[in-house]
């Protein structure tokens, strides 16, 4: 564990000091964020002897089951967060924005790297590719339903779809995996979910007038009954000690 880690750990113990026993909290969780609370869960757990049970899937998805009243304790989400606010199902006062992240180009480790560097280039290569994988839009990803709009924008959605592997989304099918396995020339996806798996490897962050900034936000559900576990958890996620293991993980500080 990094000394900053610890030390954050540390401010975290005088946070929850004092609190009720410890608590066994259901959390959901977008696939974005995975990498970093592959190291940021465990600390939390190991500090304060709380447990999380975790799932992660696309945030639309998530989403759909807030707002059908699952019950969770903490939902972290791409969006989505005020307007389940709105509907009731989050608590106002519980909103944190917890990571930012920019979608980037994969390939799988060791293949040509395209030239990706202007609109014009980035346009050729997906022109080129003999096949491109990226969220399936109706998956709820975040980064599926910008890509459409965006290849839509560039004019090369139907070429694009004609030749493209969507992913479903969340662990099981992300798209950095499908790069990997080789089933994709190249992949387009949130830069953070590229560099959680080994056998993709990151071009580069999409040209910055196609770019986009997915915001991540926590929220406490109103059938939270763990809250101020999961208060607690949200308030970890954005000290610096979690912002140095974002910016490991492809990800910023929210």
């Amino acid at each position: 564990m990094s000394k900053l880690l610890a030390a954050g750990l540390v401010a975290l113990i005088v946070l929850v000091a004092g609190g009720a026993g410890a608590a066994e909290m259901r959390v959901l969780i977008t696939t974005a964020m995975k990498a970093a609370i592959d190291d940021l869960g465990p600390a939390f757990e190991k500090a304060t002897g709380h447990t999380l049970d975790i799932t992660y899937g696309p945030s639309g998805a998530l989403a759909k089951r807030i707002a059908g009243s699952e019950a969770a304790d903490l939902v972290i989400l791409a969006g989505g967060i005020d307007d389940l606010i709105k509907q009731g199902k989050i608590a106002g006062d519980s909103r944190r924005d917890i990571a930012r992240v920019r979608i980037g180009v994969a390939v799988r480790k060791g293949a040509p790297k395209p030239d990706i560097g202007t609109v014009d280039s980035f346009r050729n290569a997906l022109l080129k590719a003999r096949s491109v994988a990226y969220v399936d839009p109706a998956a709820g990803g975040a980064s599926g339903i910008y890509l459409a709009k965006m290849l839509e924008r560039l004019g090369v959605l139907a070429e694009v779809n004609a030749k493209a592997r969507l992913a479903r989304g969340g662990t099981e099918d992300m798209v950095s995996a499908i790069v990997a396995r080789g089933e994709a020339e190249i992949g387009l996806q949130q830069i953070s979910e590229i560099m959680s798996v080994a056998g993709a490897e990151l071009v580069g962050p999409l040209p910055d007038k196609l770019q986009t900034v997915t915001v991540y936000s926590a929220g406490v559900p109103g059938t939270a009954k763990e809250t101020a576990a999961a208060r607690a958890f949200a308030a970890f996620l954005t000290t610096p000690a979690a912002a140095a293991v974002y910016k490991t993980k492809g990800l910023d500080p929210g």
